[in-house]
């Protein structure tokens, strides 16, 4: 078992000794699904292996996805066969390693006469190609429909125009979750990883001598690295040394009752080329997402009324019996795509690869791609890594070793609130503000109705585990309610 899986993880002073004492074969910046995957593998592999990030795991893109696990059936529309069936076998990969964050979703895309951009007999090819892919082991068998049969599949859809559906499979998982799950596998293979410490500067002489600030304690550190990856999403093109160049867009979620718009498979609703999904998640409903360009701060990036209006708008459409409002709203979130720069094009067309590169030596910017590739990502990432470095290294075992999983406090779904579960986000995953555990560690800031009072009960019970005063509890709530959508 790794160092971090002795102690308490609230004790973060063995941790910051182990990077401090002798140089590391990895330094990886970034605590986001593409961190986590490459500490997890490099951990795997036998090397020494430091991960840091500058605010909290899955803080950034990674906790503000569609959850959808997913070959992405509108890129063969697009003719990229490639990126299709690569993210198709990784989800069926992740299915097996991540049984728990990683469940089967059925699809129904239905097709209407006044959209022509997506055509029914298209579709119907589109979906077995699309199982085809998967290496024929995709998550469930597709179909297809006529309309009388998608009004059964998909009660209160729309009729006028409707010519049938398609039905296929794709997964839902708890992105959030599994950047957790992943550095805790990482963590128990020997790897440190550390969230609230910001990369601030490196120099390469022999090895790459980076300056990084823990900004929980408040105190810089100096650590020797044989080599650095660059993992930083949306801030990766903002890195001394980096060579990234991106174009973010943003996306945004809804949460409704899932009473209020009750689908049991996931319905693709569209507008001309652009889709949108209603999602269900337990006793709620997703909704989203758009794809617009995105100049600001990534920290800065919100959920803002035109948006919500327009997804509203889109689910009224496809869903007229529903009268969605605004109050029907629980919640909302707004994360970016860091998308391979590419001016030219709709932000939906820009392209999901990935690119990996060492613009110095031993320097590697990993960015781009999906959720879903996570893990070949990191794959990738490592092969070029140690055979550059010329780093002894065990093969890449990643796709067959599970994820570390705990049910009572990893799933899909939220955990009911409990005292234990407050615990445990603080004594086992790291988390050190309030907004850690109710927004990506449990997930209760997004799914209950009144997380508010949640939040007083939970900045009570991490009181006593963290040691905080009355004072900096009262901070923790007034900044946790202060946290925009």
């Amino acid at each position: 078992m790794g160092l971090m899986t002795e102690t308490l993880t609230s004790d973060r002073r063995p941790g910051l000794r182990f990077l401090e004492s002798e140089p590391l074969d990895v330094l990886v910046i970034g605590g986001g699904i593409v961190g986590s995957s490459v500490a997890r593998d490099a951990a795997m592999r036998g090397l020494r292996i430091g991960l840091i990030e500058q605010r909290d795991f899955a803080f950034g893109t990674s906790g503000r996805s569609s959850r959808l696990l997913h070959g992405g059936i509108r890129y063969l529309a697009q003719g990229r066969i490639g990126l299709v069936r690569e993210a198709s076998v990784e989800k069926t990969l992740l299915h097996r390693i991540a049984l728990h964050l990683a469940a089967p979703l059925p699809f129904v895309f239905p097709t209407y006469r006044h959209n022509r951009a997506w055509k029914l007999w298209q579709l119907m090819i589109g979906v077995k190609l699309y199982d085809l892919l998967c290496g024929g082991r995709n998550l469930g068998a597709s179909s297809w429909h006529d309309a009388e049969d998608t009004q059964r599949l998909v009660p209160g859809l729309a009729a006028d125009g409707l010519k049938g559906a398609v039905r296929y499979f794709d997964g839902f998982t708890n992105d959030a979750r599994l950047v957790l799950d992943s550095l805790r596998s990482a963590a128990a293979h020997g790897a440190v990883v550390l969230n609230r410490v910001r990369f601030v500067n490196a120099r390469r002489d022999q090895l790459w001598q980076c300056t990084v600030e823990d900004t929980h304690a408040g105190r810089t550190l100096e650590i020797q690295a044989r080599t650095v990856v660059n993992a930083t999403g949306p801030w990766a093109h903002g890195l001394p040394h980096s060579a990234v160049k991106l174009r973010l867009t943003k996306g945004i979620h809804l949460v409704v009752e899932h009473a209020r718009l009750p689908v049991t498979d996931t319905v693709v609703m569209t507008e001309g080329t652009r889709i949108l999904f209603a999602i269900p998640w337990g006793a709620r409903t997703i909704l989203g997402t758009t794809d617009t360009d995105y100049n600001g701060p990534p920290e800065n990036v919100r959920t803002d009324a035109a948006d919500i209006a327009y997804v509203l708008a889109i689910a009224n459409q496809h869903f007229p019996a529903a009268h969605l409002a605004e109050a029907d709203v629980i919640s909302t979130w707004a994360g970016l795509r860091p998308l391979i720069a590419d001016p030219k094009g709709r932000p939906s067309d820009i392209s999901r690869n990935h690119e990996i590169k060492s613009p110095e030596p031993d320097w590697w910017d990993v960015a781009g791609g999906k959720l879903t590739t996570c893990r070949l990502m990191a794959e990738q990432t490592l092969d070029k890594l140690t055979r550059a470095a010329n780093l002894r290294a065990l093969p890449c075992s990643t796709a067959d070793e599970p994820l570390l999983a705990d049910p009572g406090f990893s799933a899909l779904v939220p955990p009911p609130f409990s005292a234990e579960a407050v615990r445990h986000y603080c004594e086992q995953e790291w988390a050190l503000h309030l907004d850690d555990v109710m927004i990506r560690r449990a997930g209760w800031h997004y799914y209950e109705r009144d997380p508010a009072a949640l939040a007083a009960l939970a900045a009570e019970i991490m009181a006593g585990c963290l040691g905080w005063s009355p004072e900096e509890k009262q901070r923790e709530l007034a900044a946790y309610l202060a946290h925009p959508s």
